[in-house]
């Protein structure tokens, strides 16, 4: 059975480069890995996920409850399983890097209801995921940690480079603060490694995230 890490975080903190560099250091170790996103906006199983993130459903992430919207993640991650990277991690002896997994339900789907709730969801959350839908469990989890307005730069400095539209996600300052907030309580729950994206007060080298991350890994 292969290994499966996870790396979360905000938007912005660099998780995409990371899983690749990832992806890349283990092929040259010659260790056969690879790198799985959630979402995948080109997935025919993520059209629910593009409706509620495109705001479709509503306006704001509010505007979806935590458990609908989990619910969407989860069946898309589901069927991702079972159509592309399953059988390798049940038959395989590699590695599985995803960016975002279901940590990333727990992350923003949590900003919706108090803070008394939270263990409550996160209990049923991965109860859904690991025990009901039978996903695997991640063998580790990174967590990115960034700061939100380093985020809100990131996120539209990489809208205008692209020229796309961002998500509601990205666009609502105040569910970032409130999704930095939530994935710490989670990270410290579930005992995530958390590593920062940030030094004195802006972005850190992405050179020295990911050491760190390998280091942890290894």
């Amino acid at each position: 059975m292969s290994k499966l890490y996870v790396i979360d975080g905000l938007d912005g903190s660099g998780k995409g480069t990371i899983t690749t560099r990832l992806q890349q250091h283990y092929h040259a170790a010659g260790i056969t890995a690879r790198r799985i996103s959630f979402p995948n906006y080109e997935s025919e199983s993520g059209a629910l996920v593009r409706m509620y993130l495109d705001g479709r459903l509503g306006g704001t992430p509010e505007d979806t409850g935590p458990h609908a919207a989990s619910t969407m993640f989860a069946i898309y991650r589901y069927i991702s399983d079972r159509c592309d990277w399953g059988d390798f991690y049940r038959d395989g002896d590699g590695i599985i890097i995803a960016d975002r997994y279901t940590t990333a339900n727990a992350v923003h789907q949590m900003t919706k209801i108090p803070q008394q709730q939270w263990d409550s969801f996160l209990d049923w959350l991965f109860d859904f995921e690991y025990n009901k839908l039978g996903l695997p469990a991640p063998d580790t989890v990174i967590y990115l940690d960034m700061l939100p307005h380093l985020s809100q730069r990131t996120i539209t400095a990489r809208s205008i480079a692209q020229n796309r539209t961002v998500d509601i996600h990205e666009t609502d300052t105040s569910h970032l603060e409130k999704a930095r907030r939530a994935g710490l309580y989670a990270a410290e729950r579930f005992g995530w490694n958390v590593v920062a994206s940030h030094q004195n007060g802006d972005l850190r080298s992405l050179d020295e995230v990911f050491d760190e991350i390998l280091e942890k890994l290894d």
